[in-house]
């Protein structure tokens, strides 16, 4: 039977740490979002963003802008927030409406600011293996999780699941430069459970709910379910057959309460660090 990996504990003993560094500056550090629309989710997911912000004493900027705003309007107000010197980390929460570009304004970002680590300069520094201002944020919660207890990647036979810019292709190239020997599948990957099946550790990222199945998985296996999907019910499931797969992995994350927690702990790891950064205190 699976230990099964706690993220919320984790989540809150790393923001416990946050605080206490907070607490010891003189500055604090500011996060700015930008949301455009009226999307739901993307306002929740906000909200709680600047929630935990302020609950860590640092500042938080939420500029709402309207779902019809123009691509130019947008820029504006990241240049603006690019040039402030009391702004120490930018975050656009996506998805952005059809009539504007998210490349392009993910890539107005100064990359020193970029609390995502979706800046192409940034993302480019983690494909060489060098030193980036920060990680991607739930690539960089899924290590925190496998360090806090205490599994190493080092020469093992990693499985990614899903190959997305915000989680499944980082996230190879980390453990990449963490020595592990990666393999990335995704929707068009023939015999897929060939490939799982020979994995010390799967990472699966791909919003598809019970989609790992326990005979997919192979005894002693470390699991980390990143995908999370609503069911009809309102119920909430992860990529992997949570019930089924503990019974045979050694290591499992649950949905909720295993990776999800670890993304916004991310996330404010990266403010604290683009602020040190940015003063010299690192």
């Amino acid at each position: 039977m699976a230990v099964i990996i706690d993220g919320k504990a984790v989540s809150k003993k790393l923001l416990e740490h946050i605080k206490s560094e907070t607490e010891k500056l003189e500055k604090k550090p500011c996060l700015a979002v930008i949301i455009v629309g009226n999307d739901s989710a993307s306002k929740i997911y906000v909200n709680n963003k600047k929630k935990t912000a302020l609950s860590l004493g640092f500042e938080s900027i939420v500029i709402e802008l309207p779902e019809n705003v123009s691509e130019s309007k947008l820029i504006e107000e990241i240049e603006k927030l690019n040039n402030a010197n009391n702004v120490n980390a930018i975050l656009v929460q996506l998805p952005l409406p059809e009539h504007i570009d998210a490349s392009k304004i993910i890539e107005t970002i100064k990359p020193e600011k970029d609390v995502d680590c979706f800046h192409p300069s940034n993302v480019g520094k983690i494909a060489v293996n060098g030193n980036g201002f920060v990680y991607p944020c739930t690539p960089r919660g899924i290590f925190s999780l496998l360090d806090e207890y205490g599994i190493s990647v080092r020469g093992k036979n990693v499985v990614v699941v899903g190959r997305s810019n915000i989680v499944g292709r980082p996230v190879a190239m980390m453990l990449l430069n963490k020595d592990a020997t990666v393999t990335v599948c995704h929707s068009k990957t023939a015999n897929l459970s060939e490939f799982t099946k020979r994995a010390d550790v799967i990472v699966s990222a791909v919003g598809n709910p019970k989609f790992i199945k326990k005979e997919m998985v192979k005894t002693g296996a470390v699991v980390i379910d990143v995908g999370i999907t609503r069911d009809r019910d309102g119920t909430l499931s992860g990529d992997v057959d949570f019930e089924n797969v503990k019974e045979v992995a050694s290591f499992i994350t649950p949905v909720p309460g295993g990776v999800g927690p670890m993304t916004i702990c991310s996330l404010m790891q990266n403010t604290l660090a683009l602020f040190k950064i940015q003063n010299n205190l690192l």
